[in-house]
């Protein structure tokens, strides 16, 4: 049974290469084109497979169904909490998980520092978007088009002298941070509180969300925070296989 299985599902992957007859099928399976024929049948019964006018068989619009149901459920949240945790008993900083949704990003989880000096940011809240680093993470990831058309509709708050100050700069830095696959918002919205961000991925390649590493300048100045870069890298590169769901480790 598992090796009948294992062929039907053989099957998905050549569909998806374009449509392939029967006998195309066959060679690829190593099998009869009785068998072939037999386990196309089965996959066309459950809608995964559909034949053509001209007898060649395509992926059938149910798989694109279940496949997008299942990106629907998914909660990035859930998935990243345990890496959150883990990060944060490494390194015992403040941990953030933050989301772009309708024109905001807000923060849907966090871990806190096991120092006394705490951060004021909650879940549910949105963040300083012209200077967080999970906000220039998830802004980098949107077309050049999107990012202008942002860009020239925020207002520019000068939290600190470090703040950034118009569009242009704004602009400037989400190309940088796109390029780059980081961000960093050292004294940007508060002069004592430096960040380090990493975006997590879906299996399309896009961000889906952004996790950070925050700490206070009486803790841990930027320098030391930044060499936790690969570590905070590492654990969204984490996340993201789980989220897509492969396990193949991202080359250097």
């Amino acid at each position: 049974m598992s090796q009948t299985v294992d062929r039907a599902l053989s099957i998905l992957p050549l569909l998806a290469q374009g449509p392939a007859d029967l006998g195309q099928v066959a060679e690829r399976l190593g099998v009869h084109k009785s068998t072939a024929l037999r386990l196309l049948r089965t996959l066309h019964e459950h809608g995964l497979v559909y034949r053509q006018e001209d007898q060649r068989y395509r992926l059938g619009t149910r798989l694109f169904a279940l496949a997008q149901e299942a990106v629907e459920n998914l909660d990035v949240r859930e998935i990243a909490h345990p890496h959150l945790v883990a990060l944060n008993d490494r390194c015992g900083h403040t941990v953030h998980l933050a989301v772009y949704e309708e024109q905001e990003v807000l923060y849907i989880d966090k871990v806190e520092s096991r120092y006394p000096v705490r951060m004021y940011s909650r879940i549910g809240k949105p963040v300083a978007i012209t200077v967080a680093a999970v906000a220039k993470l998830l802004l980098a990831d949107l077309t050049e088009p999107e990012r202008r058309s942002i860009a020239e509709k925020l207002d520019y708050p000068m939290y600190t002298s470090r703040s950034t100050p118009d569009a242009a700069a704004f602009l400037k830095e989400l190309a940088v941070v796109r390029e780059q696959g980081w961000a960093t918002d050292l004294g940007g919205h508060e002069e004592s509180i430096n960040c380090i961000g990493a975006p997590i991925r879906g299996a399309d390649g896009r961000v889906v969300a952004a996790m950070s590493v925050s700490a206070p300048n009486v803790v841990v100045t930027a320098e030391e925070l930044l060499t936790l870069l690969p570590l905070v890298r590492r654990t969204a590169e984490t996340i993201s296989r789980e989220y897509s769901g492969t396990n193949r480790p991202k080359k250097a």
